[in-house]
């Protein structure tokens, strides 16, 4: 499978896109936790949660809200992978088309914040075309990390990342980076940003730009995936294209 894009010619560069776009799916979470009504738009296993919690009669998200994210994420994830598959097919540069269209919602949900609900918190009973546009993106996100293939690296989620970098340490606990194979460096140092990305998006999103208010956060946001999918485009071509994605180590 052609990565479609000269930023993702090499593995350190995968690592650092898709660091930054885990630090973004970090914030985003912030935003939509925080200021839309406590639903998470990128963890979609919190989601789960909050719907199975309401549909049991406890907890304090109503059904709506979890629901409407879930189906939102689902058919974002369904149409970018859709869109996406067509585009690689054809040798489109089908990754940062997929920033792009994730942008593209960001800064739809933002718009409607700022139109409906100025520049403070979305209520949370006004908030679910919001939530929609929001888990929209960020289930072509999902689509896009999952083309782009880094292992370890899914830039939504951070749980497997913790439990492979643990059992890393500890089957070696005394070994550094210089004393690893490459592999074994590349797997570590994945993991690492995956985990240190999520909770320093969220520590951003939260100091930053909850203090926006939704619609400018969003905004924000957006302009950070637009300007990653610039790089996309201009970055300089490799040398040599690599046909297949990296197997996980």
């Amino acid at each position: 499978m052609s990565d479609a894009s000269p930023v993702l010619a090499t593995d350190v560069r995968r690592v650092a896109v898709m660091t930054v776009l885990t630090v973004l799916a970090g914030a985003v979470d912030a935003v939509s936790f925080l200021t839309m009504g406590k639903v998470f738009c990128a963890l979609a296993t919190g989601n789960v949660l909050f719907l199975s919690f309401a549909l049991a009669g406890e907890g304090v998200v109503p059904v709506a809200r979890p629901a409407t994210a879930i189906g939102a994420f689902v058919a974002g994830a369904a149409v970018g992978g859709a869109v996406l598959k067509w585009l690689a097919e054809r040798g489109r540069p089908w990754f940062p088309l997929g920033l792009v269209c994730e942008a593209v919602l960001l800064v739809c949900a933002g718009a409607l914040a700022l139109a409906e609900h100025g520049t403070g918190p979305v209520p949370a009973h006004h908030d679910r075309g919001v939530v929609a546009l929001v888990a929209l993106a960020m289930g072509v996100r999902a689509s896009t990390a999952l083309r782009v293939h880094v292992p370890g690296m899914p830039t939504l989620l951070s749980q497997t990342a913790i439990a492979g970098l643990i059992n890393d340490v500890l089957s070696r606990p005394g070994a550094a980076l210089r004393g690893m194979t490459a592999k074994q460096r590349q797997a570590r140092t994945r993991w690492t940003a995956t985990v240190g990305g999520i909770f320093t998006g969220g520590v951003l999103g939260a100091l930053l730009l909850v203090p926006l208010g939704t619609g400018r956060a969003l905004l924000v946001i957006a302009a950070a995936v637009l300007l990653l999918a610039a790089v996309g485009r201009v970055a300089p071509p490799p040398r040599e294209a690599e046909a297949a994605p990296e197997s996980t180590p």
